[in-house]
């Protein structure tokens, strides 16, 4: 059979441009090699819990196009993310406002929090400086960067041990741009976003891809590099699959050093290693649905309650500790180490992509960048659009 599209991948970079292709009257599949669509969205329903089976997801935007378009597809509840923080045995919220400020410090107003953290960061920077033999100031690591923003007692309680869990490295050998800059807000508000729409589409992302994708014909437990003829690991025109079906098109939301055989070298990621445990006699294990662990001892970054997603009431629980990895072959990658080195790699493969003619590269891993939700959805609309 021939195809207009072949679209590798049944994530929601994938599933939007599928639908768009399709509205636009052309014949599209979808393929995927894991045994479900919605990429790490999928959510999988348990105990009459849905269950992030690859993380949190939390979506929110301040686009309306892509707010009323995943309307279409879905009704969200008006879930708020409020995370809370572990350390030791302090508990504190999160983003950094005053509710923060007060637990930290004993104190209640705005200026007598920016006070403080103007303070620590003053003596931080000078520290820095008198170190160094320097009379001007410039971070050349993520802790010198973070003490110049938040000072010591911030860095050390809620940022330096996350983040070395999260990026598997001590602070003093990231590099400064990761924290461009650390939000604080000087108010009594745990909404950790600041995005005007927020919310958890009623019955998971699971039913929601699936909606999105009605009517498209998907075939899951389908390796690309197994379904395609290749020559020397790429595709040849006409673009043909090992069962006969031929493609005008493909769109690639795989690991782009992946399709083009790694002849460049390796990009680096990170992974994510999940602990779910069912909990059928405990109705309500910590009461929110994301708390943070920021102690490097805590070998998990988080602990996810599913049910508190969308306000569940029902018996029993279910939560997921979540643990960074290095990534290596044969592991998912999560998040793309977008570092001067890896992006460098990154842009000659970019110029691989652009003379290799009728291959789209989209999503994450074909765009070797972090997307929130909102905007993986926003460069699909927007490649299919141009395309």
């Amino acid at each position: 059979m021939h195809y207009d599209y072949l679209v590798v991948g049944a994530g929601l970079f994938g599933a939007v441009f599928a639908r768009q292709m399709k509205d636009k009257g052309r014949k599209v599949l979808v393929i995927d090699r894991r045994d479900h669509i919605g990429g790490n969205v999928y959510t999988e329903n348990r105990m009459g819990i849905n269950v992030h089976k690859y993380g949190a997801h939390i979506f929110h935007t301040s686009d309306k196009e892509v707010w009323d378009y995943v309307n279409d597809f879905a009704e969200f509840n008006n879930y708020i993310n409020s995370p809370v923080a572990v350390y030791k045995d302090e508990l504190y919220n999160l983003p950094f406002n005053m509710n923060t400020f007060s637990k930290m410090w004993g104190i209640r107003t705005p200026d007598e929090a920016k006070e403080i953290i103007n303070a620590q960061a003053e003596k931080e920077k000078e520290r820095i400086k008198s170190e160094k033999g320097t009379t001007e100031f410039e971070a050349e690591n993520l802790e010198e960067q973070a003490l110049s923003l938040a000072g010591r007692d911030i860095y050390e309680k809620l940022v330096k041990g996350y983040t070395e869990k999260q990026w598997g490295r001590d602070c003093k050998e990231l590099p400064a741009f990761i924290i461009k800059r650390l939000p604080m807000r000087f108010i009594y508000d745990n909404n950790y976003f600041n995005d005007r729409y927020q919310g958890i589409p009623i019955g998971g992302y699971t039913a929601l891809v699936d909606r999105i994708l009605d009517g498209i014909e998907v075939k899951t437990n389908t390796d690309y590099y197994k379904f395609m003829k290749l020559e020397d690991g790429l595709p040849v025109k006409p673009f043909t699959s090992c069962d006969g079906d031929s493609f005008d098109k493909i769109v690639f939301t795989g690991m782009i050093d992946e399709f083009f055989g790694y002849k460049l070298g390796t990009l680096e990621y990170r992974s994510l290693k999940f602990e779910t445990e069912d909990l059928p006699e405990v109705d309500n294990y910590q009461g929110n649905a994301v708390v943070n662990y920021t102690e490097r001892q805590v070998p998990f970054t988080r602990i996810i309650e599913h049910k508190h997603f969308e306000y569940g009431t029902g018996k029993g629980t279910i939560i997921t500790r979540e643990y960074p990895a290095d990534w290596k072959h044969g592991d998912e990658p999560y998040y793309p180490m977008n570092d001067a080195k890896n992006n460098e790699l990154y842009a000659k493969y970019k110029e691989l992509a652009d003379d290799f003619s009728d291959v789209y590269f989209g999503g994450r891993l074909g765009q070797y960048k972090y997307y929130n939700m909102d905007q993986i959805i926003r460069e699909a609309l927007d490649m299919s659009r141009s395309v």
